[in-house]
């Protein structure tokens, strides 16, 4: 007889405790292999594609496409088994007959080719294993209904409900959970239920002698639903009349994560900002004999990268970090080079390991991998975290400065304007040139005007006379 297991949506990391479903990648009544990846995830730092650790057939599907689901609850179950014996029954038919058993977790002997231990792309068994998706026809008509008796969710307690979103909104409203009914599969309470009964016109209650005494209950009842209307004010979210009317954007997943940062941010960190604009024509003429000269072209960020990783080299105050519970300044060795970058998604920040190892070509292949990688949603929550420095190009989006706000734990945040074509007087001179404006965002405690302004002054050097990198290289 197979096993059904039960696999929990898994720590992906970094802090995160919870993750929407964007998409199931397998069907109930599906042969899984290991490590096959079962659904698509969103975590407020990235979209996971989540494998399952067991290999069998799909018996139950937890949550629903758009849902958000904790760290440890449900995803899925599985029937294991030996796979002639799956084979020969036709899977289905022997996972139902075992979905009363009680799910346990694989024991230390369990086969290699049933479960594997892991739980994220990348890290897979050492022997590659097959992905094509294969349906289980079922032995008999009985057999073709495997949500007939699906596993039940044992993550929430008694009331099924697995976001703790749900709950706080149910909690907000005053609503009791165990008098909804739930919309979702296996009478799961979706956001969606507590808004319709926060919405739903109150009835009034009757009163509790209403059945004993009637004339007194017929008496009572205008207080009663007097009583009931007022409740139900309460319970409604602000309409029109109290609130501004105009949709509404739940503050969850990047846009969530991005705007706790910034909060926080602007909560512990004492920022200053200055400065300096900068005349970009000899940066932009050695990017173009560069490129001219063969090989890998480079982009105006890759050398701005360079350039930060020089200047930190000057002022290692600025890489570094404050630990407010030791009160102390942490120093850090290694640079680590964050890069802003907008996608459809929202704002991600990529993160450049070991920037000041590497130079102009190396900085350009991973700036370009991490920027695709962005734009197609595929960034791993390793590749969002750990940055020491942020380089904001906002040029790009066609304006010249911005005062950026200070990526938290990080001391400072280098923001680039548009390099565009303005009057300049160079060599004595009024000549058109091409103007850049460097403006740094600095954690006031890490170090005084001084030390940021020359860093700023360093990287305006480097763009005027791009030679003056030749000293680090």
């Amino acid at each position: 007889m197979p096993k059904v297991l039960e696999f929990k949506l898994p720590d992906l990391g970094e802090g995160l405790t919870e993750a929407e479903i964007v998409r199931w990648l397998v069907e109930v009544g599906e042969v899984v292999a290991v490590d096959q990846p079962v659904v698509e995830v969103e975590t407020a730092k990235a979209m996971v594609e989540v494998p399952c650790p067991y290999g069998g057939v799909v018996t139950a599907r937890f949550g629903e496409e758009g849902s958000e689901l904790p760290v440890g609850a449900p995803l899925l179950t599985v029937a294991v088994g030996p796979p002639q014996e799956r084979s020969r029954t036709g899977g289905v038919e022997d996972a139902e007959s075992s979905e009363s058993t009680e799910s346990t977790e694989p024991s230390e002997g369990a086969e290699s080719s049933e479960y594997s231990g892991n739980v994220l792309v990348g890290y897979g068994t050492a022997a590659a294993t097959a992905r094509r998706r294969s349906r289980v026809r079922p032995a008999a008509p009985a057999a073709a209904a495997p949500k007939a008796a699906p596993a039940p969710v044992r993550a929430t307690g008694p009331v099924p409900v697995i976001s703790p979103l749900v709950r706080r909104l149910a909690r907000e409203h005053g609503l009791d959970l165990r008098e909804l009914r739930g919309t979702g599969p296996e009478g799961l309470i979706l956001r969606a239920d507590v808004v319709s009964a926060v919405q739903a016109p109150a009835r009034p209650a009757e009163p509790a002698a209403a059945i004993a005494e009637p004339a007194a209950a017929h008496a009572s009842r205008p207080a009663a639903s007097a009583s009931a209307s007022a409740d139900a004010r309460a319970i409604r979210p602000a309409t029109a009349s109290t609130a501004p009317a105009g949709e509404r954007v739940p503050l969850k997943g990047i846009r969530g994560a991005v705007a706790d940062k910034l909060s926080r941010s602007r909560t512990e960190i004492p920022d200053a900002t200055c400065w300096v604009d900068a005349d970009a024509t000899e940066l932009m003429a050695a990017r173009a004999a560069m490129n001219s000269a063969g090989g890998p072209k480079v982009s105006v960020l890759a050398l701005l990268a360079r350039i930060c990783t020089a200047a930190l080299a000057r002022h290692p105050e600025l890489n570094s970090t404050v630990d407010l519970a030791a009160r102390e300044i942490v120093r850090l060795p290694e640079v680590h080079l964050g890069f802003a970058a907008q996608t459809e998604r929202g704002l991600v920040v990529p993160v450049v390991r070991d920037a000041h190892r590497r130079n102009v070509d190396s900085l350009g292949a991973e700036l370009a991998r991490l920027t695709e990688a962005a734009r197609t949603g595929s960034l791993t929550p390793a590749e969002l975290t750990g940055g020491t420095f942020t380089l904001n190009n906002y040029g790009v989006f066609g304006v010249d400065g911005s005062t950026p706000i200070i990526n938290h734990p990080e001391a400072a945040m280098l923001g680039v304007g548009r390099i565009i074509a303005k009057p300049w007087v160079h060599e004595g001179e009024l000549a058109v040139r091409q103007v850049v404006q460097l403006s740094l965002t600095f954690d006031h405690r890490v170090c005084d005007g001084g030390t940021a302004g020359g860093f700023l002054r360093h990287v305006a050097d480097c763009v005027e006379q791009p030679a003056v990198l030749l000293r680090t290289l």
